[in-house]
């Protein structure tokens, strides 16, 4: 092709290419001239790059390196909204196990009001992240935790279900944190990794670009490995204090097992080991190379380091007591913004309290009553509805729960969950009882991820014997992001508890209280119309006891005098004064002892006057209210420890009206309006006419007998302050927040349930803390009555001057809560144990049991060495703890009986227990006792060989004996030449028969016939054996005048006596000779004898090192009983209720409840949604179709035994159907019974039914459902109208959990049966709305 003039010398050329003949424009190179300046083309074209300079170089290894981007691919415009006209998930292959990363980032929020303030350099506040492992957020999404967890139906998300799993308690160690890190983290395989040439792994997940370091082996570099130098690591500490982490130490723990060097003396400081030959010098070091260069001795010590931190925390106490004056002092500086603002001034506590919640913190109040901690917990609501979050607060009661809920109506959105009612679940804050708030956490409730603090009140009730697990319950299975209030009465135990709490919860608990009381007490005893001042606050003022004493006793001295002035009068009146006298005296026992019928009216025996007995009790009433009113003590709260007690008091007070026209006026229209909401049969209800005729003359009556409306009325009226006098039981303390001016004690004595006690100090403070209102009262007064005579001052000091019941702990398993944790694998019963109450000084000192194991684990001891080859004191030691095992068992039976006795005569050869060691001898009974000498002489083989030691001990007893001998009492001295000669040349003058007197100093040792022998005293407890054989002796010769010959020729005989291949010679037999008639003493007494001739033919029988060893062999064995005893004590079988545990999970297998892998089954699913009933027999009579061949009325009326508990009720009278369910419900309880006792739990089989199944109104319920008016029901039945309402009440919550299990076995039948069963029961008075909740 031929050149082409485009321009100025800019020449290109065109030619064809290809088949298609396209044009191919090449450009050419340009010509050269001679001109410089004309040789430059017109045209220039640019360079590709831009020059580079230091920023550009900067700003392009920025970009390439170190600034993350995101994936373009990933988070791409074109894939928004994207649709496909096929099914992609058709075509789809999904990897069975997908991979995920190791991490992600996620935003860190701080709320506003924590976040630091800096009023002199106010900053923008900056976004922080932080770095989560993805294996943590996978495992808090299976426990239903706060993060990345699916959320369930919205139906569930109050209540929960069945079907989700509990959340993750806070504080429990996390089983699977270990599993989760991956392996190569753990051994190390990562470094070593990197060090080979491996890529670093550091960019950050879902971004295509990272920090990438390349291969780190291609870098020269030093490492130097030397001791620890003391200022560059404590600079290093200092600058860095977070860069020795945990985390790292255990990330290279294996790295150093395997590349830890010995360092010498010679070169311990600037030894340098090179890793790499490279060119390049290098003066910095990374944070990774001043870390490795502090060495092993460096690292060491960090761990321990680490290792003190940890046992420094885990001793340290998790509760933090209060009383900080700065705070008080300084404390609208601290809080200058208030979530919530009150109208009057805080006290010291509650100024705490708010501080500490402001910061975040769990806190304890215990506080007395009317002190004011309802503050904390209305701040503690205030905060929640700042945050945007939610708050619970839980009560012990029903009531509370009611009351509380009109209370915070007004300041907050308030919502209530109850048994039986729901109101505004959505609500920030919520008013549970316990029970709910524990079925939400196992049931895995949505709503909990929202609670940012639970309230707990009246935490005292923990002590509840029956309730009080709840609670131990709750604060356990309590997630970690919720922080505690706990609310209580004062203790003396609460840093304890709270100390319990942090520990179980890992949070500082700070506890507050207060020291004395808002309004202070003074308490009285009221005797024979007058007021004895007998207690100021919680002081005891004996005084005031005396004076009432010494009134007393003038009384009863004038009683009987005027009883010694009719003794003219003649047989009848003397009789009639001692009759008197003796009534007198036993109501006084009675009153000091359990509260008999006698005191009160209407219950004294045959010969008293019920009339007037009744008389008294009014008169005493009147005139106490009327010296109250005097004194303007009124309002007054009376409480009594009985139902009839109270409505009996109510009656004695008929003539008494204490209110005027216009509070007549105002309790009538109250009235009025608060039962005009019943239909007009239940308004005219025989109750609700009575109490309204005493609520018009300022007289009302609390208990738990009366109708729910009925104590609403009572309740709001009294605050309202228009009724004067309230007789009430205790509840009324615990249940209602309304103090008054005076509280009366009827008696110091109750019924507990199961026998008559003294009020505890705790219980009698609780009451008498109604007396004196806040801010209306200077003082509050409680009266104790005297009726016939006065309290001991022993018992009334302790009742009022004692210190409260402390908190103990109540905690013991329940199927229900077995079957929920066994629903998830990460959460073990055995860890609800150990976190309870009760097990809280146990787990507290494990740490120090740990330290102590590991140092019992590195002490030595010393080996056996036997000298007779192989060691067999294992053996030969097991078989002398089972002689003496047995010789305890026999010794009383068989060697102190009168056959026993016969055989132990001089020459009877016996088997005695060595005095040194655990070795049996063969000896001789020498002499036996007499009425001089009270114990038997015996002689002994103590070894089986001579021993130097022993002959020179006899040398010593020989000279001892000559000492001790008279020669004037037939001793004469021998030739000179005849000396050293044998003793048998010795004669002795005296005749052979003995005088019965011991001239040897015993214990007498010697040797003859090659063996070693002792002369000893004995008694009958240390024969180990009577043999059958006897041998002949000389008496005098042995003891009287001892001769070596005598001695001699007794241990012969004794060697004579031995059996071949045996030690010792046969034993008598225990039937024909002994005369023992027990098996079980022969069984044990062949046993003995067998393991007695086994340990003869041992090698060590006789040794003389087996003293020596046998101190070494329990010094083995007492150390390793320690070390397994301190590794029991740390272990689960260690728990107290572990034994209880196991029982259980028998009987769940035996039931088909769980299988052998303790995997739920569907009956224990059916199990764990039964609640209201004992879980185990409503499961049986669901499984058993016991509910299919009865209506719905009948069905609902056969289950009220599972939630009616009165004991005590009149028999009803039930149709033939209801008969035969009620027999087949009887007989599934027996045989549960049955099977617990079975399986050794404490359970008796009738006990078991009666206490879970009571059918006292199954005949009132049927009636009911049936649609029998509530009039004609009650008078069917005993019960009071209050226990019938409650009764029904929780009968609907028990139709509803036995709906939720016919969803789950999938019977439609029952589903339905159990819909219109409820639907039946739930009409009239019984399910009438609070007062507190719809309002008057």
């Amino acid at each position: 092709m031929d050149r082409s003039l485009a321009s100025n010398d800019l020449t290109c050329r065109i030619g064809f290419s290809g088949h298609s003949g396209h044009l191919r424009l090449e450009p050419l190179p340009a010509v050269e001239r001679s001109h410089p300046l004309r040789s430059l083309p017109d045209l220039i074209i640019p360079p590709a790059f831009p020059p580079e300079t230091l920023e550009s170089v900067k700003k392009h290894v920025e970009d390439t390196y170190l600034s993350p981007v995101l994936d373009c691919h990933e988070f791409s415009s074109g894939k928004n909204e994207r649709m496909w006209e096929f099914n992609w998930f058709d075509r789809a292959k999904i990897p069975l196990e997908p991979s995920a990363a190791r991490s992600v980032v996620a935003p860190v929020w701080e709320l506003p009001f924590r976040r630091s303030k800096n009023w002199d350099h106010l900053e923008p506040w900056g976004l922080k992240s932080v770095q989560i492992d993805v294996a943590e957020i996978i495992e808090e999404a299976q426990d239903s935790s706060t993060l990345s967890c699916m959320s369930g139906a919205a139906t569930d998300f109050v209540r929960g279900s069945i079907y989700n799993r509990p959340f993750h308690p806070g504080g429990l160690d996390n089983s699977q944190s270990e599993r989760a890190l991956p392996d190569g983290a753990r051994n190390g395989e990562w470094i070593h990794e990197i060090f080979d040439g491996g890529i670093a792994q550091c960019v950050t997940p879902s971004f295509r670009k990272g920090v990438d370091l390349g291969n780190l082996k291609g870098f020269p570099c030093q490492w130097k490995l030397a001791k620890r130098q003391a200022s560059l690591s404590d600079n290093l500490i200092e600058e860095n204090p977070g860069k020795l982490s945990v985390q790292f130490d255990e990330l290279f723990k294996k790295v150093w097992e395997k590349d830890v060097y010995e360092i010498t003396e010679a070169a311990e400081v600037d030894e340098e080991v090179v890793l790499s030959t490279s060119s390049r010098e290098s003066t910095e070091y990374s944070a990774l190379d001043e870390i490795l260069s502090s060495g092993p001795e460096q690292g060491s010590s960090t761990s321990s380091g680490i290792v003190d931190e940890k046992r420094k925390k885990e001793t340290e106490s998790w509760a933090t007591p209060g009383s900080n004056d700065e705070i008080a002092s300084n404390f609208h500086e601290l809080v200058p913004e208030m979530a919530l603002c009150f109208p009057f001034e805080l006290d010291k506590f509650q100024k705490e309290a708010i501080y500490y919640l402001e910061k975040g913190e769990s806190v304890f109040v215990a506080a007395h009553t009317s002190a004011g901690k309802t503050v904390v917990a209305e701040y503690a609501f205030a905060l929640a509805s700042k945050h945007c979050t939610r708050a619970v607060y839980t009560a012990p009661i029903k009531t509370i729960s009611n009351q509380k809920y009109r209370d915070f109506c007004s300041k907050f959105d308030v919502g209530l969950l109850t048994g039986d009612v729901s109101l505004k679940p959505e609500a920030s804050c919520l008013i549970m009882t316990t029970e709910i708030l524990r079925s939400m956490l196992y049931r895995g409730a949505d709503i909990i991820r929202d609670i940012e603090w639970v309230i707990f009140d009246e935490v005292h009730y923990v002590n509840d014997a029956e309730r009080g697990v709840v609670w131990e319950e709750v604060i356990i299975m309590l997630p970690r992001h919720i922080n505690i209030v706990l609310l209580s009465a004062t203790v003396p135990n609460t840093t304890e508890f709270a100390d319990w709490i942090g520990r179980t919860k890992k949070k500082k608990i700070r506890v507050l209280g207060t020291s004395k009381r808002p309004v202070p007490l003074e308490h009285c005893l009221y005797y024979s119309g007058e007021l004895y001042k007998v207690g100021d606050n919680d002081t005891f003022l004996p005084q005031g006891f005396r004076a009432a004493k010494e009134v007393h006793r003038k009384k009863n001295s004038g009683m009987s005098l005027a009883s010694c002035g009719t003794h003219l009068g003649g047989a009848h009146v003397l009789n009639q004064s001692r009759h008197h006298e003796n009534l007198v005296r036993g109501k006084a026992q009675m009153h000091s002892g359990s509260q008999s019928a006698s005191n009160f009216p209407g219950t004294g025996g045959a010969s008293q006057n019920i009339r007037g007995q009744r008389k008294s009790e009014s008169s005493m009433w009147l005139s106490l209210i009327r010296k109250l009113l005097n004194k303007s003590l009124l309002p007054v709260i009376i409480f009594c420890f009985s139902k009839n007690r109270c409505d009996k008091s109510v009656d004695n007070l008929t003539s008494m009206d204490l209110t005027n026209s216009s509070e007549k006026s105002a309790i009538r229209i109250f009235c009025d309006k608060a039962f005009s909401r019943l239909k007009g049969s239940d308004r005219n209800l025989p109750q609700i006419v009575r109490v309204q005729s005493l609520l018009r003359r300022g007289i009302g009556v609390h208990h738990a007998g009366l109708l729910p409306i009925v104590k609403e009325v009572v309740e709001m009226l009294f605050c309202r302050g228009v009724i004067k006098v309230l007789f009430s039981t205790e509840t009324f303390a615990m249940g209602v927040n309304a103090p008054a001016r005076t509280v009366v004690f009827d008696a110091l004595r109750k019924f507990d349930g199961k026998d008559f006690r003294q009020l505890l100090p705790g219980e009698y403070i609780q009451m008498a803390g109604r007396a004196g209102r806040r801010g209306l009262d200077d003082i509050g007064t409680v009266i104790l009555m005297c009726r016939d005579d006065i309290l001991e001052e022993s018992d009334l000091k302790h009742v009022m001057v004692g210190k409260p019941t402390r908190l103990e702990s109540q905690f013991r398993l329940t199927y229900t809560m077995i079957l929920h944790l066994l629903r998830v694998e990460e959460l073990k019963v055995e860890d609800m144990l150990k976190r309870s109450f009760a097990e809280f000084h146990a787990q507290k000192n494990l740490p120090e049991k740990e330290r102590l194991l590991v140092l019992k684990l590195k002490q030595t001891t010393k080996t056996i060495e036997c000298i007779k080859g192989e060691p067999a004191i294992e053996e030969y030691f097991e078989m002398a703890e089972q002689v003496e095992a047995h010789r305890d068992h026999i010794s009383q039976a068989v060697m102190q009986s009168h056959s026993a006795q016969q055989f132990l005569s001089p020459g009877r050869v016996v088997i005695v227990k060595s005095l040194s060691d655990d070795d049996h001898l063969l000896g001789v009974i020498v002499k036996t006792p007499s009425t001089t000498y009270k114990k038997y002489v015996v002689l002994v083989l103590t070894t089986d060989m001579a021993s130097s030691l022993q002959s020179s001990a006899t040398a010593l007893t020989k000279l001892q004996v000559k000492e001790t001998c008279d020669p004037l009492q037939g001793y004469f001295i021998e030739p000179k030449g005849k000396r050293g000669m044998d003793d048998e040349y010795f004669t002795s003058v005296t005749s052979r028969k003995g005088s019965g007197i011991i001239n040897i100093k015993l214990p007498f040792r010697g040797n003859a016939a090659g063996m070693n022998y002792e002369v000893r005293e004995l008694v009958n407890n240390d024969f180990v054996g009577i043999c059958n054989c006897k041998i002949k002796i000389d008496q005098v010769r042995l003891l009287e005048d001892p001769k070596d010959a005598a001695y001699s020729k007794t241990v012969q005989q004794l060697l004579e006596n031995k059996p071949d291949g045996t030690k010792y010679p046969l034993l008598l037999d225990p039937v024909k000779d002994l005369k023992i008639k027990e098996v079980t003493v022969v069984e044990s007494y062949l046993m003995h004898n067998q393991i007695l001739q086994k340990m003869a033919v041992n090698k060590c029988h006789g040794c003389i090192k087996l003293k020596e060893h046998l101190l070494l062999l329990r010094d083995q064995n007492r150390h390793r009983d320690e070390v397994n005893s301190l590794k029991f004590q740390m272990s689960d079988e260690a728990l107290q209720q572990m034994p209880d545990f196991q029982g259980r999970i028998d009987v769940l297998k035996e039931i088909m409840c769980i299988d052998s892998e303790l995997v739920v089954q569907i009956k224990g699913r059916v199990a764990c949604a039964m609640n209201s009933g004992e879980e185990l027999i409503c499961t049986e009579c669901l499984f058993e179709n016991q509910l299919d061949d009865l209506e719905p009325e009948e069905a609902v009326a056969i289950m009220s035994a599972f939630v009616f508990q009165q004991q005590n009720t009149s028999e009803p009278s039930l149709p033939f159907k209801l008969a035969q369910a009620k027999k087949r419900l009887w007989d599934t309880a027996i045989r549960l019974g049955e099977i617990q006792s079975k399986f050794k739990l404490a359970v008796h089989p009738e006990e078991y039914a009666k206490e879970n199944l009571k059918f006292g109104l199954v005949e009132v319920v049927y009636e009911w459902a049936k649609g029998t008016p509530f009039a004609d029901i009650c008078k069917l039945t005993d019960v009071p109208e209050g226990l019938v309402v409650r009764t029904i009440v929780r009968l609907d919550e028990t139709c509803r959990e036995f709906r939720n299990a016919a969803s789950i076995l999938g019977n439609s039948a029952l589903y339905k049966k159990m819909e219109t069963a409820s639907n039946a029961i739930k009409r009239d008075i019984v399910f009438a709305a609070s007062l507190y909740i719809t309002g008057v």
